[in-house]
């Protein structure tokens, strides 16, 4: 699931997290469903369970041969020292890195000048060390965020959690000393949204206590904190309802000038962005409730369209200018940049004279530098060369120089760094050396037909001259417009570092699905597969696996399939469907019961893409497919492995949990790995996840070696 707050910042790539309300203390009763004791996230005999559970697994899958290699190779891999250090944050003259490696598992956040680091030679300071700041407070600290204000960047607020949950701590810290300011803004452990009104202010969004969040759990309260004062002594600056998503502060800087807004979100996909004037007065923006601000430049709010708004089409970027919207006279937008058939805007960044857009075409990252006439207010596009049929990400932005920094990385491309600037030029910046030999593999783009005509694409990548059929890995995800791009096969999937490497090294065949329901054809492409349209996503990834055996890469019954999150529902369903074509599943901090998914943790706040199952219309159709509920006893469904976090408190353990329970007491093979730590990227560092690539592996390697029954019925 996506982060709610930064889907409303909108400026960046962002897989993943949703704020959530507190987990639930003890099981309810459902009447009519057995397992619901291991929603009892802590309870004594849930947790014994996932003990006995977590034990079988281990024994089975850390016997395999390779098993020790493979976790010492993947740990290898993402500890090594010459993985680029991005520039997560780039403060005036200043570039800072978050640094993870063997020696700092939790990470370095450190500092360099921007001279150094654009030469390829940075002089690293450390700021934060992690590990040993954990150590000293005894917390299992894991870093989130840091914010530092402009223009002197001297004190940052700094976002830790513990354990790797969505709650965290803010602590305000001076860059210039180095060290925490005695006395300074704290706030407790919560999910909160924070932002500097200025030196001595901020504007905070949080548990306030009784009453004050939403249904869905998050935040509905927006105050104004004076330093010096107690929190409770915070100015209302703006009240959600109760049956809001969220209500979060937005403050970006433009020049010598920061401009403050709330954003009232209604549901995941509509909100009221509002804009605070001169005398304090909040003025609601002509921005419509389905559209999202992506960035402020010269005075002007950048916003993308999700639906059309009159003649122009969904998909644009439109721009109204701030001084107008203040004074409340904001009249028709300008257009920005409009979508074409195949180009689609992605990301969108600004620095202080450029708007910097990624675009994907036909899922392919491409840059665009923009810029505005004054004169005529006419807004002219470049193209910046950087690398074909590549994931391109913006990262971070010298904004007074103009550049911008994207990564760029393939299948077969090892992760690159380059710098833009506004000469429409991109220079190397550090590419990291081949971790394989790519001239072994192939990699190739192709379509496949859905059951109702649509073009899927999708990535392939085998061993040259392989000769098929062949067991084949098919890592999709299919919703909350979060398109899926090919990234080099060390980090392929998500979550489970070089499991796509070793999987091709096998001579087997791994493909990325670009399923609808994503964002790799704009807002289109996501409506696609919203709410009665889920269908249209399964069947997608069906007809890729059924591409693959009609092309004779791969057979029916050696295919396995693999999503987290919302992937983790997406392969759930597949499964139940069609036992007849997959080979294995793995499903990585899934949701998998749609009945009672909007009770458990932050699921309220995803109604907006999968209906509400406490509506007889909207369970209608979430009944057809809800994997839990879909599970019959008397068919062989394809081994199953379960991935998750005890401390996910976005996507709540149960739903993994009841899901394997179900299965095996059917008769089906299931295996199952909880980690305690890691919330709902599971890995709180490399160590698990190095793990978890290993045992993958080694299930994919037990399962798809086996034959199966075809057509999903016990004989």
């Amino acid at each position: 699931m996506k982060k709610l707050p930064a889907l409303l910042r909108s400026s960046a790539l962002t897989l993943a997290v949703a704020l959530s309300p507190a987990p639930i203390a003890a099981a309810p009763v459902v009447p009519g469903d057995p397992y619901i004791w291991l929603e009892d996230i802590e309870g004594p005999k849930a947790i014994a369970q996932v003990e006995q559970w977590n034990g079988e697994t281990d024994r089975l899958l850390r016997a395999d041969p390779s098993f020790e290699q493979d976790r010492a190779r993947a740990r290898a891999i993402l500890d090594d020292e010459s993985q680029i250090a991005a520039p997560d944050q780039v403060l005036g003259d200043r570039v800072m890195n978050l640094w993870r490696d063997a020696k700092n598992p939790r990470g370095l956040w450190r500092s360099t000048d921007l001279a150094s680091y654009l030469a390829g030679k940075p002089n690293w300071t450390t700021v934060i060390d992690l590990d040993a700041l954990g150590q000293a407070e005894g917390k299992s600290w894991v870093w989130h965020d840091a914010d530092c204000l402009a223009p002197d960047y001297e004190r940052c607020l700094i976002s830790l959690s513990p354990g790797g949950t969505d709650a965290d701590v803010v602590r305000e810290f001076d860059l210039s000393t180095g060290q925490f300011v005695e006395g300074g803004f704290i706030l407790p452990e919560a999910k909160s949204d924070v932002a500097w009104a200025d030196r001595d202010t901020l504007l905070v969004a949080t548990d306030y206590g009784a009453g004050t969040l939403t249904a869905s759990g998050y935040p509905r309260i927006v105050k104004r904190w004076k330093r010096g004062t107690p929190l409770a002594a915070a100015t209302l600056v703006k009240e959600g309802a109760v049956g809001d998503m969220t209500l979060a502060p937005r403050v970006e800087p433009d020049g010598d000038r920061r401009w403050i807004f709330i954003n009232r979100a209604l549901t995941f996909y509509t909100a009221e962005l509002w804009l605070e004037g001169e005398s304090g007065k909040l003025i609601k923006t002509p921005a419509p409730e389905t559209a999202e601000l992506r960035a402020v430049i010269q005075g002007r709010m950048i916003v993308f369209l999700n639906d059309p708004l009159g003649d122009i089409p969904a998909g644009s970027l439109v721009a109204w200018p701030l001084a107008d919207v203040a004074a409340g006279k904001a009249g028709a937008p300008e257009v920005v940049l409009k979508p074409t058939a195949h180009a689609v805007v992605e990301e969108v960044r600004a620095t202080d004279h450029v708007l910097w857009v990624k675009q994907l075409d036909d899922v392919s990252g491409a840059l665009l530098a923009l810029t505005r006439d004054p004169a005529t207010g006419q807004w002219s596009s470049r193209a910046v060369p950087l690398a074909d049929k590549a994931t391109v990400h913006l990262a971070g932005a010298a904004d007074k120089r103009d550049i911008i920094f994207v990564s760029v990385e393939g299948m077969l491309t090892p992760p690159s760094l380059m710098a833009a600037g506004p000469d429409g030029a991109a220079r190397m910046v550090q590419q990291l050396a081949p971790r394989f030999d790519a001239s072994q593999f192939t990699v190739e783009q192709r379509f496949a037909m859905s059951k109702d005509g649509a073009r899927i694409p999708y990535f392939l990548a085998r061993k040259k001259g392989v000769a098929g059929p062949v067991p084949a890995l098919i890592h999709a995800y299919g919703g909350f417009r979060a398109a899926q791009t090919p990234t080099y096969l060390t980090t392929e999937p998500y979550r489970a570092g070089p499991l796509g490497l070793f999987w091709v090294e096998d001579g087997n065949a791994y493909v990325l699905a670009n399923i609808r329901g994503g964002g790799e054809y704009g807002p289109a492409w996501h409506a696609a597969a919203l709410r009665e349209k889920r269908q249209n996503a399964f069947d997608d990834l069906a007809a890729v696996a059924e591409d693959l055996v009609r092309t004779g890469v791969s057979a029916k019954g050696r295919i396995a399939i693999s999503g987290r999150s919302n992937g983790g529902v997406l392969v759930g369903a597949a499964m139940t469907q069609r036992p007849d074509l997959y080979g294995a599943v793995i499903a990585g901090s899934p949701l998998e019961d749609m009945k009672r998914y909007s009770h458990l943790s932050a699921g309220a706040s995803w109604v907006a893409e999968y209906g509400d199952p406490d509506k007889p219309e909207d369970w209608a159709f979430l009944q057809k497919w809800s994997p839990y509920q879909n599970v019959r006893k008397g068919v062989t469904y394809p081994p199953a492995f379960f991935y998750l976090s005890t401390k996910d408190d976005r996507v709540h353990p149960g739903h993994a949990r009841k899901m394997a329970a179900k299965l095996k007491d059917y008769g089906n093979t299931v295996y199952y790995h909880e980690y305690r730590e890691g919330g709902h990227s599971v890995g709180a560092d490399h160590a698990e996840d190095a793990v978890r690539a290993a045992l993958l592996h080694a299930f994919l390697k037990r399962e798809m070696g086996l034959k199966r029954e075809i057509g999903g019925e016990k004989k």
